[in-house]
């Protein structure tokens, strides 16, 4: 699976933050988020699709 965030569309609110800090930073000059692991292994997946679904921007996808 594989992680991303469309940084176009990323406001910043920080919920990808919460649902899974092991998987994402957040960079505080341009308000966006950062992907730390792009490829979650089988453990973080669940983390990686609760951030998915909870970015009010929908900028983080998880695909196969």
């Amino acid at each position: 699976m594989k992680l991303a965030a469309d940084l176009g569309l990323c406001q910043g609110h920080q919920e990808c933050l919460a649902e899974a800090p092991e998987l994402f930073g957040f960079d505080e000059d341009s308000y966006q988020v950062v992907v730390r692991v792009p490829d979650p292994s089988d453990g973080q997946l669940d983390a990686a699709r609760a951030a998915v679904k909870y970015c009010p921007a929908f900028a983080l996808t998880l695909e196969d």
